[in-house]
């Protein structure tokens, strides 16, 4: 909004008597002024909360937490900003708040309350990612700003479109920042959203780093024609102290000179101590230019001046913000005194009935000892509690993750005794069947008169019975030490391994594992390898897991597909391999119901499951990302199609 605009808002305020539209009012209000004259942008945000929570209009006060908090962040309050930015999280996330459909244009530029929702979602993420890159948390900052982009991608929003590739552009290499922030650029045009000034600047800024000080040039400008429009003073400042360092490097000093100190008066304006140190150091740098060393160093002194307070404030804020994570803590202090307070209470009460009667006062007195004690040891026992909660739960993590490899080793196990079994088998049998030719030969040899040629053929058949006793002794042997390579610990160390067979290997002993524990269990599997596949450097028992945890997905998505009744479905596992220019890929797939759109996400997160309760832990397909991207350096990747199947991708470099 113009000067001129604000200035009849102000008057409408005081005399609107619909607290919808003050809202409204006092939220544009705050916009104009929150890059200006921030503590004045946190005044008529303020307002624009306090109207919100009283009307219970969700969606606008998702947004008001979300843009008083922006405000706070400038006024240095980052513990109540997070508070806020939470609370904005929680509103906007919860699809039941896209009832309120008062306005919903004035997020998302479209009457449809679900993009309206979504919008104030992406831009929150936005500024919550600012906020942890301001506290040097990068991968924080960078989660939220990919989650912006995505909820801006998710309904085509150019606004949060701009800003979350605007914003994950400045935490990115030059050449890629610039093409990203030529993208955000695009989407802001396209939408008609004025806010560009700062992304103008940083891509001026990109382009000095690159030393393409014509470019570089060219976006200063603009930066400064839209801060200017947009009365975007703080930015204005910055765009003007980028401006004079042009000059400076062009050896022109009076330019220079003249753009610092107009940098110098809006830094001022705005009191923003960060403006100010640059505003001083081009000062500082102009007088340096044109030979006045004196001004030089005062502007010098300055800047120093200024950036050790700035340290000390940034320090104590720092100081405030962690102290954040022990609210919780505090509280449940503050519920001790109470009960403490409480139970006092009780004896004072006691002791006041004395008046009632000696007798009285003696039961009185001993029961209410009694409930002090009590209360005494409770409280002490939730103390103790409290303090070592973060050691159970550590614990508790181990012994999952331990569990879940236990449970592992319990479904290869299953499947190792039901497929020893046929080497077992073939032994036995063709050891009765040597017996049998023994007892043959021996009958033949006490012959008077013999026959050399139907021996010969005895003793090749006690051969050839023998070589296959042989072999099918080896392949209990070899599966034998499988299981023992996937049950001891793992020592880190790889080794050259043949994919292909490890892959078959673990399907087949997953498929009997899984008849073993359900008769009723039944599905077909193939495999598709490529036979050129050359053997790589990995530790076998893990990616064993691995693919033995996806097979086990597959087969019991599979299996509960069937028990659907559909006609016609043949459940159906498939796993192959192919070699790339540079990696190995393993896939596993399945024709089973497929994972919903909504928890995608969220499957590898650790003690995340879909299976009923008592059926998973959530750690398997956790382990299983951990092993191939942290211990192997791979990916691993899902592709699922609710109500058609799902497939993981297992891609390692060789």
């Amino acid at each position: 909004i113009t000067a001129q605009q604000a200035n009849s808002l102000k008057r409408s305020v005081q005399t609107e008597k619909n607290d919808t539209l003050r809202m409204a009012a006092y939220r544009s209000l705050g916009f104009y002024y929150q890059e200006a004259i921030p503590d004045s942008g946190l005044y008529f945000h303020e307002k624009h909360l306090a109207l919100a929570k009283k009307l219970n209009m969700k969606l606008w006060l998702a947004d008001a937490y979300s843009q008083t908090a922006f405000t706070l962040v400038a006024e240095g309050d980052l513990t109540k900003a997070y508070e806020y930015y939470t609370e904005a999280m929680k509103l906007a996330s919860d699809e039941k708040n896209e009832s309120d459909n008062w306005r919903p244009w004035t997020f998302s530029n479209s009457k449809n309350s679900h993009e309206a929702r979504i919008s104030i979602l992406g831009m929150n993420n936005q500024m919550m990612g600012n906020l942890w890159g301001g506290l040097e948390e990068k991968e924080k900052q960078r989660s939220y700003y990919l989650e912006a982009v995505k909820l801006g991608e998710s309904i085509n929003n150019g606004k949060v479109q701009f800003v979350g590739y605007s914003s994950f552009s400045d935490i990115l290499p030059p050449d890629s920042a610039i093409l990203f922030r030529n993208k955000a650029l695009k989407y802001a045009n396209a939408a008609h959203f004025p806010r560009t000034g700062g992304s103008y600047f940083n891509q001026a800024g990109t382009y000095f780093n690159k030393k393409m000080l014509d470019s570089a040039f060219i976006f200063i400008r603009k930066a400064i024609l839209i801060n200017k429009k947009e009365n975007m003073l703080g930015f204005l400042s910055i765009s003007y102290a980028r401006l004079s360092y042009y000059f400076s490097i062009q050896n022109q000093a009076d330019s220079s000179l003249f753009y610092a100190k107009k940098s110098l008066e809006l830094a001022q304006t705005t009191g923003s101590g960060y403006d100010l140190i640059r505003a001083y150091l081009r000062l500082s740098g102009a007088y340096e230019l044109k030979g006045e060393t004196d001004q030089a160093l005062k502007f010098q002194k300055l800047t120093s001046k200024l950036i050790d307070s700035l340290y000390i404030v940034r320090i104590t804020n720092l100081t405030k913000y962690q102290k954040l994570s022990f609210n919780e803590q505090l509280r449940l202090k503050k519920a001790d005194e109470e009960k403490t307070a409480y139970a006092n209470n009780l004896k004072t009460i006691g002791l006041l009935a004395l008046l009632g009667g000696i007798l009285l006062v003696t039961l009185i007195l001993y029961r209410n000892n009694r409930q002090i004690q009590k209360v005494n040891t409770v409280l002490q026992e939730q103390k103790d509690k409290v303090e070592t909660t973060l050691s159970q739960l550590k614990a508790t993590q181990a012994q999952l993750i331990q569990s879940e490899k236990l449970a592992s080793l319990g479904e290869l196990t299953a499947g190792i005794a039901h497929e020893i079994q046929n080497p077992l088998n073939f032994v036995n049998n063709f050891s009765e069947l040597s017996a049998d030719l023994v007892r043959d030969l021996k009958e033949e040899m006490e012959k008077s008169i013999q026959d050399k040629e139907y021996i010969g053929e005895l003793f090749d058949d006690l051969s050839q019975n023998q070589e296959k006793i042989n072999h099918h002794g080896k392949r209990a042997s070899s599966i034998v030490k499988g299981m023992l390579e996937h049950s001891r610990a793992n020592t880190g160390v790889k080794e050259l391994t043949d994919l292909n067979k490890l892959a078959d290997e673990y399907l087949r002993l997953a498929y009997h594992g899984l008849r073993a524990n359900d008769k009723d269990f039944n599905a077909d599997f193939i495999t598709d390898f490529d036979e050129n596949l050359p053997k790589i450097e990995v530790i076998p028992q893990d990616i064993g897991r691995v693919l033995l945890n996806l097979i086990n997905n597959a087969f019991y998505a599979v299996s509960e597909k069937s028990k659907q009744g559909i006609e016609g479905y043949r459940p159906m596992v498939t796993v192959s391999s192919r070699k790339l220019e540079k990696t190995i890929e393993i896939r596993v797939q399945d024709n089973g119901n497929g994972i919903p759109e909504a928890i995608k996400d969220k499957i590898f997160q650790p003690f995340f499951t879909t299976k009923p309760t008592g059926q998973g832990t959530g750690l398997g397909l956790s382990l299983a990302y951990d092993i191939v991207v942290k211990g192997h350096g791979g990916t691993l990747e899902v592709d699922s199609k609710e109500g058609v199947g799902t497939e993981f991708v297992i891609c390692l470099p060789h």
